[in-house]
């Protein structure tokens, strides 16, 4: 890994160390926080179709929040001993899937503020997956 490799990729890495941070500490705070949630999200979701639900799709969101947040850190340090930002990539994915699913909620929710507020994470997402694509390279 030399100076210049670093430099240049020196968006993508501080992206993804914003990416670590978000869905690791978002998906902790689920895990031990878990009754909280559970009781918040269940009458957040309580005059929808949704309210049935609550349980499994807590436990979905927060395993797609953990895999996300680790595997763009695991990505970063990949990244600094092979020059690969492929496991970034692969962590935008899942980190723009993850947002898609909590914004379908809040939408479903008539929570329009806090749907709002998914939307500059979810462009961070779409453009670090597009700078890391390695299906776009030569």
């Amino acid at each position: 890994m030399t100076l210049e490799e670093l430099v240049k990729n020196l968006p993508v890495l501080l992206a993804a160390l914003l990416v670590t941070i978000l869905f690791v500490q978002s998906g902790l705070d689920k895990v031990f926080d878990w009754r909280g949630n559970l009781e918040w999200l269940t009458g957040h979701f309580s005059k929808t179709f949704l309210r049935g639900t609550v349980p499994p799709m807590l436990a979905t969101i927060t395993m797609m929040e953990l895999a996300t947040g680790l595997l763009s850190g695991i990505g970063i340090v990949y990244f600094l001993l092979t020059g690969s930002t492929v496991l970034i990539f692969y962590a935008s994915v899942l980190g723009a899937a993850s947002i898609v699913a909590l914004f379908f909620g809040q939408r479903v929710a008539k929570d329009y503020a806090g749907a709002a507020v998914l939307i500059p994470y979810f462009i961070l997402l779409i453009i670090l997956m597009y700078l890391t694509n390695p299906f776009l390279k030569a």
